[in-house]
């Protein structure tokens, strides 16, 4: 992510022009209120994932952003966009609607309509830009659920905001082939997470209604791998689907689901061996505490994953005492 203002490297005269400039012209066009009298800190940075914009800014200034009738007559881009709030509390209005968003919450305004987003005190947002076409719901469902807070407690909003939160924070270190991919992930997420708002999960193409689902289940399975007890028909339960219909999901991965929840399980379990504060852990406990129990079963399981049995691996990994 590119920074495209970063107040402290203006000098402060020129501040508030500076900042101005970026909101109302290269993120607009829209119209900056600011209190001319006020210290202007923060910084904005923009950047790309696939066909979707990535925005953060940060401030601590208060001040309000517009989007007028006479900007959209001059022409308008297609858009959705979503923010996130990482920390402080934005207030976002459309359509008659109002929201004060919290922390980890999620909000949708439409960038061809009149809207205006106000900070009111220190506030970190990302805010993701959508190609209006490129969300597959009916734009009536959606122009209902502008300014609506989107609760990111449970469902696929406790899914989509971590993540959105770490391609925040992450964007620049992606290469181009993880981008493409993570744009689709975003999309398929967003889309959905609007959809279960909406109520319109019917209207999702079957691609993104199984890309989701994966990732839930993906999200269900590490979340659970401690439990002795996870196998297919939990996870099945769990999302409402049939065994048959999640061995489906995991077919096109060449793999299948009891096989990944080992792999997953093995993973943590090697990560733990190779962690020198764990060393005085003993093998079959961080096996059984990742629900592998059984000191030879694990052992078994280890040595074809990784050629070598679970003590001999630490052995390898962790210099040796004194």
């Amino acid at each position: 992510m590119g920074v495209l203002i970063r107040a402290q490297d203006v000098p402060p005269e020129q501040r508030h022009a500076a900042w101005r400039s970026i909101v109302c012209d290269t993120l607009g066009p829209l119209d900056c209120r600011i209190d001319p009298d006020s210290p202007l800190r923060g910084e904005i940075d923009a950047g790309a994932l696939g066909s979707v914009g990535v925005g953060r800014v940060r401030t601590t200034t208060p001040h309000s952003v517009h989007r007028t009738p006479g900007q959209i007559r001059q022409g308008s881009r297609e858009l959705y966009r979503v923010v996130l709030a990482l920390s402080g509390e934005p207030v976002l209005e459309q359509d008659g609607r109002s929201t004060r968003l919290t922390p980890g919450r999620l909000a949708l305004y439409d960038f061809a309509r009149p809207y205006q987003l106000a900070y009111t005190s220190a506030v970190d947002l990302a805010v993701f830009s959508l190609p209006r076409d490129a969300l597959t719901l009916p734009h009536d469902s959606v122009a209902r659920l502008t300014a609506v807070p989107i609760t990111t407690d449970d469902g696929t909003g406790a899914l989509a905001a971590p993540l959105l939160r770490r391609v925040t924070l992450d964007l620049e270190s992606y290469r181009p082939a993880s981008a493409a991919r993570l744009s689709g992930v975003v999309m398929d997420l967003l889309t959905t997470v609007i959809a279960e708002r909406a109520e319109q999960t019917a209207a999702l193409p079957d691609e993104s209604r199984a890309r989701t689902l994966q990732l839930r289940v993906n999200a269900f399975i590490e979340e659970h791998l401690d439990d002795p007890g996870l196998d297919p028909a939990t996870v099945a339960v769990a999302h409402h689907v049939s065994v048959r219909q999640l061995h489906r999901l995991f077919e096109t991965r060449s793999t299948t689901v009891a096989a990944w929840i080992r792999h997953r399980r093995l993973e943590r379990c090697r990560r733990e061996l190779a962690d020198p504060a764990l060393r005085h852990v003993p093998v079959s406990l961080i096996a059984a505490r990742w629900g592998l129990p059984g000191s030879a079963h694990f052992s078994r399981l280890f040595r074809q994953a990784y050629g070598m049995p679970p003590a001999e691996y630490r052995r390898a990994r962790l210099p040796q005492d004194p």
